[in-house]
């Protein structure tokens, strides 16, 4: 079966798992607009919206581009057109749908409500998110590939360090490496605060910065309007360089943190390099369907206690509440793993686990992978050395 085959049999899986959780909830029919769930459900992106009858085939409704070949195709300049095209194919306008509403703007989802008629919406992105974590056999293979290429990246990094550079420079020749070997040059992300570049990279003390956005560390960044990551900094020796770039090669992405340090660094650092190390494998020992996030960050939690990294882990002037979380088209999908997480691990999430810690003048250590959930416990996918490596 090759490519095209393979996805349209993939798109007919989720189209199904997205109609019977409509008809679950007794939901009429569902409205996506988002570039990333109308990929999900149609393997490209247009401008306009995704109709989808809890029974029977959807209905493309496209302002852009010119040229969409999808069966039941229809070109609109503006939503309430979409009433009056349903109305002539003799389609009854739902009673009940769902949209995203936690995403479109306040005035269109008004017009959308407006078109159809109905007070009330729930929200699509909710069950989208919920759907798009448990992967397909097809999603699975896009991310193995996607972390194939995420490896080769990472062991070249070494190759483009100079000593003397700055933290940005150093960044910059990383991002070109993954140019070259495929990154689609974004890194989707699910909601506000989470603006960034291709990653992070963060050297020394500017480990320590916090930022406003929702990322696992922070870095001050190099302007006001972006207060995350690099900093411009000289990286000094002694230092740690950790690398949390994206892993964007395909759709689907994977994501990885290594650390590296200019010689040798402080006892400190490598040992709390090493338990994070040892916490991943624990977390591999005990993982599998059924089993609790907020478990996982317990033993988390459990390690970096016996070993008194409390005020390391996870940052030190502003600490991170969780240790993992879910990847797909998007960097954070569900499940995330925090102490008061009621979500379970169930087959085919994929799921990235960043037991982190932030040394005081040394910089940040610990290892970050991604992980698929199998039927009897999780398999790595990002295989690559994971003590700090020396530049």
């Amino acid at each position: 079966m090759n490519y095209k085959e393979a996805l349209i049999k993939d798109l007919e899986i989720r189209r199904s798992r997205l109609q019977k959780a409509m008809q679950k909830s007794n939901i009429e029919a569902c409205v996506l607009t988002t570039g990333v769930n109308v990929f999900y459900m149609t393997g490209m992106i247009y401008n306009g919206y995704y109709f989808l009858p809890c029974e029977g085939d959807p209905i493309h409704f496209v302002k852009r581009p010119e040229g969409v070949a999808f069966d039941n195709t229809i070109y609109i300049r503006k939503p309430e057109q979409i009433a009056d095209e349903l109305q002539k194919r003799n389609i009854a306008l739902p009673k009940t749908i769902l949209l995203e509403t936690d995403v479109i703007p306040f005035g269109e989802c008004n017009r959308i409500l407006s078109t159809f008629k109905v007070a009330e919406t729930a929200n699509a992105s909710t069950l989208m998110r919920k759907i798009r974590s448990v992967k397909t056999d097809f999603e699975l293979e896009q991310i193995k590939a996607c972390a194939r290429k995420h490896e080769a990246v990472y062991k070249l990094i070494p190759s483009v360090y100079k000593q003397g550079m700055t933290d940005v420079e150093l960044q910059i020749e990383i991002e070109k490496l993954m140019r070259l070997h495929g990154s689609i040059g974004i890194f989707r992300s699910y909601g506000e605060n989470m603006d960034i570049f291709m990653g992070s990279l963060l050297a020394g003390e500017n480990a320590e910065s916090p930022s406003p956005y929702d990322f696992a560390l922070g870095g001050a960044g190099t302007t006001p309007a972006l207060p995350l990551g690099a900093a411009g900094q000289r990286i000094e020796k002694g230092q740690t360089i950790m690398v949390d770039m994206a892993g964007n090669y395909s759709p689907w992405m994977t994501d990885m943190t290594r650390t590296f340090s200019v010689g040798k660094t402080l006892d400190i650092a490598y040992r709390a390099h090493q338990v994070s190390i040892d916490i991943h494998n624990q977390i591999m020992d005990m993982a599998k369907p059924g089993v609790g996030c907020a478990e996982l960050y317990n033993i988390a939690m459990e390690a970096v206690v016996k070993n008194n990294l409390e005020l390391y882990f996870m940052g030190t002037k502003q600490q991170a509440k969780f240790v993992g979380h879910g990847l797909g088209l998007e960097i954070n999908e569900p499940p995330v793993l925090t102490p008061r997480s009621k979500e379970l691990l169930e087959k085919n999430i994929v799921f990235a686990l960043e037991p982190k810690f932030v040394i005081p003048e040394v910089g940040a250590v610990g290892i970050e992978n991604t992980y698929v959930v199998t039927e009897g416990g999780i398999e790595k996918l990002t295989i690559l050395e994971e003590e700090i490596i020396e530049l």
